[in-house]
């Protein structure tokens, strides 16, 4: 328990995923990240001078690939949600997706149970169920776009897939009688599922990782093309609550490699209040996140990208969640300026733009141009502001832009900035869209997509084919049913 109160509990890097991921094994020097100054390189000393003097003028031009990026953010809460919640609105956008990062706070009541005791893991698994039925059901979001295939646009979409992530992760959840109860029923469905053609043609998404600290929420989905070039993913997790390390507040970030090109994502509640001077708590907590954040460093051997051990180090960052900034004006003045839908007026009282432009936080960071009212607080269930209600009882809130995307690195446009208009919580939900470059490994033919070989090469057995994947998620998933000690046997996919 001592262990959960400092953010040392066992496992703390761990995460979930759908599948094995890779170490990059394509020979590459180090990338640009989002720290360099220009100034200096970085060159192991077992490297002779004769590679000190190669001008590399044998290497083609490096190939990049534009992908498009779902990006949201939501403080539900603490509440739990229900299968009829309907977040298929919230998740589609008006260009097809490749990539979907969803961050959350607050899925669980921050109440002395959740943040001093054992992790309720519920409400996360029924999240991740509804996205993963969203992504992967919904005729109007993106499913069938495959570079690299000739696979027909027009099909049908297909249908939900179980992973084996998900089985453990749903045994954990109900234990294994009740777990043997509901999928003894279903396992011919299931089956026949993964087996099925239009499954297979269609690539759908696969959960890159999930990740959960107390209330934070942080989960990467990829189109099943692309999860075969996704390596070197590791978690780490910042705690800066009650005394300034318990988990009801901090960060969780996540580091990925996509072909060549690193991506962090930082999900983050930070410090609530909207006296004067609280602010500067809300900036402790950016400084300590970014001093704080640590991924470890997997063996390498000469030649391979070696993956940033920092934030910075990566050369495209995506910070979002409930950064909690306020506006920095009484409730009256903002509600008469609201009343004029005036969002120019109230963000010159932002908080977070007032210190951002004064350089004390997120320098060089970017945030799209708000044009939507403010995301909290909202009375559940309604369209009105908390602060706008004459109940005594009721706690006054001002409204504010609480919920935020920012984003640094080169090769990042964001397209789309709105907010979701869901009245799930006292949050409204936040999401961006954007296009992102993504550099492709270099060899002499050109694109790697032209090349099967080099595809087949830089992967694991495990990942080479489909059919042998399949094979594998029958064969364990007919194991869990029948068998309990096999069940048990089986690793978890946890780094």
């Amino acid at each position: 328990m001592k262990r959960k109160w400092l953010n040392l509990k066992k496992g703390a890097e761990g995460f979930h995923s759908d599948f094995t991921v890779n170490v990059a094994a394509d020979r590459s020097e180090r990338r640009k990240s989002c720290s360099d100054d220009g100034r200096y390189a970085v060159v192991p000393e077992e490297l002779s001078e004769e590679w000190l003097s190669n001008d590399n003028s044998g290497r083609s031009k490096q190939e990049k690939v534009d992908l498009s990026m779902f990006v949201g953010t939501w403080n539900v809460g603490g509440n739990c949600p229900n299968k009829d919640l309907d977040v298929k609105d919230w998740l589609r956008t008006s260009s097809p997706a490749d990539i979907y990062v969803i961050g959350f706070q607050e899925i669980v009541p921050l109440n002395a149970g959740n943040v001093l005791g054992a992790e309720n893991k519920s409400p996360a698994v029924k999240w991740l169920s509804l996205i993963h039925e969203a992504l992967n059901t919904n005729p109007q979001l993106p499913l069938n776009y495959n570079p690299t295939s000739t696979v027909d646009q027009n099909q049908s979409t297909p249908k939900p897939r179980a992973s084996f992530s998900d089985l453990l992760s749903l045994e954990d959840e109900l234990g294994h009688e009740e777990f043997q109860r509901i999928y003894t029923n279903d396992v011919s469905s299931l089956l026949s599922t993964i087996n099925d053609p239009e499954t297979t043609l269609n690539p759908g998404f696969s959960l890159v990782a999930s990740k959960q600290m107390v209330g934070i929420f942080l989960c990467i989905f990829i189109r099943n093309d692309l999860r075969h070039y996704v390596s070197d993913l590791k978690v780490s997790c910042v705690g800066r609550g009650i005394m300034g390390y318990l988990g009801n507040k901090g960060s969780i970030s996540i580091s990925v490699t996509l072909h060549r090109t690193t991506f962090c994502f930082v999900c983050t509640h930070l410090a609530s209040g909207e006296k004067e001077g609280d602010e500067l708590k809300r900036n402790s907590d950016v400084i300590e996140i970014l001093r704080k954040t640590r991924f470890t460093r997997a063996f390498r051997t000469l030649g391979q990208l070696v993956p940033p051990n920092n934030i910075l180090g990566h050369e495209k960052i995506i910070w979002l969640g409930d950064l909690n900034y306020r506006l920095s004006s009484t409730s009256d003045d903002v509600h008469a300026i609201l009343q004029r839908n005036d969002w120019q007026a109230l963000l010159e009282k932002d908080q977070l733009k007032i210190e951002q432009k004064a350089g004390r936080i997120f320098e060089g960071w970017e945030e799209g141009e708000i044009r939507f009212a403010p995301t909290y607080k909202y009375i559940t269930n309604s369209d009105h502001y908390v602060a706008q209600t004459s109940t005594p009882k009721d706690k006054r809130r001002t409204p504010a832009w609480c919920d935020r995307i920012l984003w640094k690195g080169e090769g990042l446009k964001q397209m789309s900035y709105v907010r979701g208009e869901s009245k799930f919580s006292d949050h409204r939900p936040v999401n961006s869209l954007f296009h992102v470059q993504v550099n492709l490994p270099s060899n002499e033919n050109g694109n790697i997509y032209n090349d099967p070989n080099a595809i087949k090469s830089s992967l694991s057995p495990v990942c080479v084919a489909k059919g042998q994947d399949q094979e594998l998620l029958i064969s364990k998933t007919t194991s869990c049913i029948e068998s309990t000690p096999r069940f048990l046997g089986v690793a978890k996919n946890v780094k």
